[in-house]
């Protein structure tokens, strides 16, 4: 079984690479802007984020040491844009605490850590989930972690990979276990399935005629 989930995955990945291309995730300057990105999509689209880390941009305030001297309620309005703007500025402040207070504020620091050790201290920090807390190991440290989101999910489940019942671990797992530990393939993957959720495997009202996974199942 193990072989055949790793030559279909395998399978899933190079037909979406062929279809869509590189897709260059995660679109940021700097790891620490991958970050901020990180906190304040949840929840929200990725246009929203941008009007939000502009606004940031354009203060001079995307590093660790000019965001930590922003008071919380300027935080909030300033990344209003993203929507749930108080929570989100909390969250942002946590993170900061974090990395100020574990990594001197600095994110090669931080990268110098283990993954085992990394990620349960990031998942110990208020506001950060698996999702979020993945991307910033993938996209901002380049670590092998794979990041899992409602796209991953519905794709998987309709190919016949997945259950309904499966959470996050587990279908994090189904990556991690049947394929190389490589970054940059976890990188480009989770950008190639969401790029197919977002075109093809949409929640209603799926195009599956025309996507480039149709007959692809597992068995």
């Amino acid at each position: 079984m193990a072989g055949i989930l790793e030559d279909l995955l395998l399978e899933i990945y190079h037909r979406l690479y062929h279809h869509f291309g590189p897709q260059g995730w995660w679109p940021a300057e700097t790891p620490f802007e991958v970050c901020v990105g990180a906190i304040l999509t949840q929840n929200t689209n990725w246009q929203n984020v941008e009007k939000a880390l502009a606004g940031l941009k354009a203060r001079e305030l995307l590093s660790p040491e000019a965001l930590a001297e922003v008071p919380l309620e300027v935080l909030a309005e300033l990344i209003r844009p993203a929507g749930y703007f108080r929570v989100k500025a909390q969250r942002l402040k946590h993170f900061l605490s974090f990395l100020m207070e574990e990594y001197q504020g600095k994110l090669e620091l931080m990268a110098q850590e283990e993954l085992e050790t990394l990620r349960p201290k990031l998942l110990a920090v208020k506001g950060i989930g698996p999702e979020t807390a993945d991307s910033i190991l993938l996209y901002a440290l380049e670590k092998p972690v794979f990041v899992v989101d409602a796209y991953t999910k519905r794709l998987l489940l309709r190919h016949g990979l997945t259950t309904e019942e499966a959470g996050y671990h587990e279908l994090q797992e189904l990556f991690m276990r049947n394929l190389p530990r490589d970054p940059r393939l976890y990188n480009e993957y989770h950008a190639l399935l969401v790029a197919c959720g977002k075109t093809y495997c949409l929640s209603r009202k799926p195009r599956c005629a025309e996507c480039c996974l149709e007959g692809l199942a597992l068995g």
